[in-house]
């Protein structure tokens, strides 16, 4: 049995009197321990695909279950790192980590609490920064405090909405190999299963182990596609290979396939 299971999933929305679908009849499985990237172009539903996965939005038809049983609003079983930190403003780095673990983890003491939390604040490399508030912590730091926080919580899936979108080209790239060095782990516990939506194909390739790709009006999947290359992934060598070249110019004739725009009543295809 698959962690999670999507079935005939088709979501309707009505804004300002209009009615519109953002996802029509979408089927995939994710395995225990996965991880998946969902990637496509603007409109075809990944958001609102992970807010379903989420607990926050229902479907219109069709369901998602997670080991075997339907989503039913939030859940303990489940964590999310949005792109934008979502860090309480009046809450130290150590305090935001903390309370997080206190919403899911309620055997866990106070002390466990913020033990954990420093654990895993020195996990992303923030032990320093444990008493700085979030104003006092640059993008790439914020994001850092929610992925620890996401990983304290210890859940069985980690929901991820192109949590590195805001990031500037260098830190995205210390947080990509960071989050990857935190699901691989030692090797001695179960690696969590991602649900991580990106518009990046590099980070897609680099991350994933199965890339699903969307296509919009209304959003549908297009492909399932296994990722070839074996972990651990050195991404300064494998980007060198033809392997790669030629999986990854795959992926962008399936991406822009996908993209039109129309000028002047013509539809144009890029």
């Amino acid at each position: 049995m698959s962690k999670i299971q999507i079935n005939n999933l088709t979501v309707n929305y009505t804004e300002k009197k209009k009615s519109f679908t953002a996802l029509k009849d979408v089927n995939f499985s994710i395995e225990a321990g996965e991880f998946v990237s969902v990637i496509g172009s603007s409109g075809c539903g990944k958001s609102t695909l992970l807010s379903i996965l989420e607990g926050i939005n229902t479907p219109t038809d069709g369901e998602i279950l997670i080991d075997g049983e339907p989503i039913h609003g939030t859940g303990t079983d489940r964590g999310v790192v949005f792109q934008h930190y979502s860090l309480f403003p009046w809450m130290t780095a150590r305090k935001n980590v903390a309370f997080g673990i206190k919403q899911v983890r309620k055997d866990v003491s106070r002390s466990e609490r913020y033990r954990i939390a420093d654990e895993y604040l020195e996990k992303v490399g923030l032990e320093q920064f444990g008493n700085k508030y979030p104003s006092q912590l640059s993008g790439g730091m914020q994001q850092r405090v929610a992925i620890a926080r996401a990983l304290a919580i210890d859940t069985d899936i980690l929901l991820m909405d192109e949590p590195f979108g805001a990031i500037d080209a260098k830190n995205r790239t210390i947080l990509q190999e960071l989050l990857l060095d935190l699901w691989e782990g030692d090797g001695t516990t179960e690696r969590k299963t991602v649900v991580f939506v990106t518009h990046d194909i590099d980070e897609a390739i680099l991350l994933s182990d199965k890339i699903v790709m969307m296509t919009a009006n209304p959003g549908r999947v297009y492909r399932e596609i296994k990722v070839p290359f074996d972990r651990p992934r050195n991404r300064s060598e494998l980007v060198q290979t033809k392997e790669y070249t030629r999986f990854r110019n795959t992926l962008l004739s399936m991406f822009y396939s996908d993209i039109s725009t129309k000028i002047g009543g013509e539809e144009v295809v890029l």
